[in-house]
C-alpha cells in the first residue's frame, strides 16, 4: 500500500508551482507543534537559503504571512528596503527581486506559508496568485485530512514528524553529495527516485543513507561517478 509522503508531496508542489505559474522559485514553511516555522520544501537551492535566512533572522514576508494569516507581497524589494532590510539584502544575494507569500490555512488554523519568488521586479499576476492560493489550500487540506478522524493533537504530531524527517533528509543530501561528488539538488533527486522505485518514504531512504544501511549500498555504488 502506498503511504502519504508529506515531504515529497510538498516538494512536488513547489516544482509544479514554478512550472505552472512561471515563477523562478517557490518555498514552503510549516509550523511545528510549538508554533515555530521550519523549512520543509524549496524548488531551488537559492530559495532554500533565503527561507533559512528568514527563519534565522526572524524577518521577512513569509513570516509576516504566517503570523497574520494574510497574503504578503512586494513587487520590487529594492523599492521598499526599509520593509525588511536584512531580508532584502539576503534576497538580492540569492538573486531575487520580488516576493509574494500566501498562507496555508484552514479556517482559523494557519499551518504555514507558500512563498513565491521572482528574479526580476514586477507584481505576480493576480490569476497566478489566486492559483497559488488554491494550491496552498489543497496542500493544507491534504496534510490535515489524513488524520481528520484522529484527535487534534495528532495533527501537530504529524507535522512534527514531517519536520523531523526534513532534518534527516538534509543530512542525507549532504552525505550523498560528498560521497558521490554531486550537488545537493542531484542528491535529493536521487533519493526521491529511489524512494518511489522502492515504495519507501523519502524519510526512510534518508535514514538509510545517514545510518549507512546496506539497503542503499547498491544505490550509492551505481550512482557513483565513473572515473576515466
Amino acid at each position: 500500500m502506498l503511504r502519504f509522503d508529506a515531504i515529497d508531496f510538498l516538494q512536488t508542489l513547489t516544482e509544479r508551482c514554478v512550472e505552472l505559474l512561471e515563477l523562478d522559485a517557490v518555498g514552503i514553511l510549516l509550523a511545528d507543534q510549538r508554533g515555530a516555522l521550519n523549512l520543509v520544501a524549496a524548488s531551488t537551492e537559492q530559495a532554500r537559503m533565503l527561507e533559512l535566512f528568514q527563519l534565522q533572522d526572524e524577518e521577512g514576508p513569509c513570516l509576516d504571512c504566517f503570523h497574520t494569516g494574510q497574503p504578503v507581497e512586494c513587487a520590487d524589494l529594492e523599492q521598499e528596503p526599509q520593509r525588511w532590510p536584512r531580508f532584502t539584502a539576503a534576497a538580492r544575494d540569492q538573486g531575487f527581486a520580488a516576493v509574494h507569500a500566501v498562507p496555508m490555512r484552514l479556517r482559523e488554523q494557519v499551518v504555514g506559508a507558500l512563498n513565491l519568488f521572482r528574479t526580476s521586479p514586477g507584481a505576480i499576476p493576480q490569476d497566478a496568485v489566486e492559483l497559488a492560493q488554491s494550491f496552498a489550500n489543497v496542500a493544507t487540506i491534504s496534510i490535515l485530512q489524513v488524520r481528520a478522524l484522529r484527535h487534534s493533537e495528532m495533527v501537530t504530531e504529524q507535522l512534527q514528524n514531517a519536520l523531523n524527517s526534513r532534518i534527516v533528509i538534509e543530512q542525507a543530501k549532504g552525505i550523498l553529495a560528498e560521497r558521490l561528488q554531486i550537488d545537493v539538488a542531484d542528491a535529493f533527486s536521487l533519493m526521491r527516485t529511489h524512494a518511489r522505485n522502492s515504495n519507501q518514504l523519502l524519510s526512510e531512504v534518508a535514514q538509510h543513507v545517514v545510518s549507512r544501511s546496506p539497503e542503499i549500498t547498491e544505490l550509492m555504488r551505481d550512482s557513483s561517478p565513473r572515473r576515466p
